[in-house]
């Protein structure tokens, strides 16, 4: 039966890849994948000949019907980020409702997510807490805070290294200097690391040495 997959891909080591994952990769008879020149790494690595096509942020309106189209009709599709689980600050999510909107199947695979390492690994209350994604770059970036600033669970935050001060200044200004923070960045590669202590603390070393590499910040609000 035609069914839609949600494939989750490394964050960084390709080994942490699902056997699952790859046979079903190596299943379907199309790869919708954010990045084709990303994900063909990956595909050359695991020796995956299935056909790939682009979808991403935009695209995603344009050729969400055809996809539906294909899916009627009786094709399996596996939808691909270039890291991470799909539609989890990635494209993905105007797919799945369409697909349930249609009566499509929907197969969401376990696999690597950046959030739960990160928040595991930092050492903060993880029983609950609340995952932010990408915050506002401008317009609803203040009131946005202001609601963090009231927020009792552990949360959770992905950043960009050329954003990574500016967030950091927003922490002090809105939930006080003394806040204490877990900054992982290139979570399962090489230069793998994690960085704890309060958010001025994290501005200072930050302002010294520049961040590279993916970022996710825990923020922790109760102890």
């Amino acid at each position: 039966m035609n069914k839609l997959y949600i494939v989750p891909t490394p964050i960084g080591n390709l080994k942490d890849i699902t056997f699952r994952a790859i046979e079903t990769l190596n299943h379907v008879d199309l790869i919708l994948a954010e990045d084709t020149r990303t994900s063909i790494k990956l595909l050359n690595h695991y020796e995956i000949k299935t056909p790939m096509i682009s979808y991403h942020m935009h695209n995603e309106h344009r050729i969400l019907d055809d996809i539906i189209d294909k899916l009627t009709t009786g094709i399996n599709i596996a939808l691909i980020s270039d890291a991470g689980t799909p539609a989890i600050s990635d494209p993905g999510f105007l797919l799945v409702r369409a697909c349930v909107e249609n009566k499509i199947e929907i197969d969401c695979l376990p696999g690597a997510t950046a959030l739960i390492p990160a928040l595991v690994n930092s050492g903060f209350p993880n029983d609950k807490f609340v995952f932010e994604g990408f915050l506002p770059v401008k317009k609803g970036r203040q009131t946005r805070f202001k609601l963090l600033a009231e927020e009792t669970r552990t949360i959770i935050v992905y950043e960009s290294p050329h954003k990574l001060l500016k967030t950091l200044r927003d922490i002090s200004l809105y939930m006080g200097e003394e806040t204490q923070l877990s900054i992982s960045r290139e979570i399962s590669k090489l230069y793998e690391e994690t960085l704890r202590g309060t958010s001025k603390e994290l501005e200072a070393h930050f302002n010294i040495k520049k961040p590279k590499g993916e970022i996710v910040i825990i923020i922790q609000r109760h102890k």
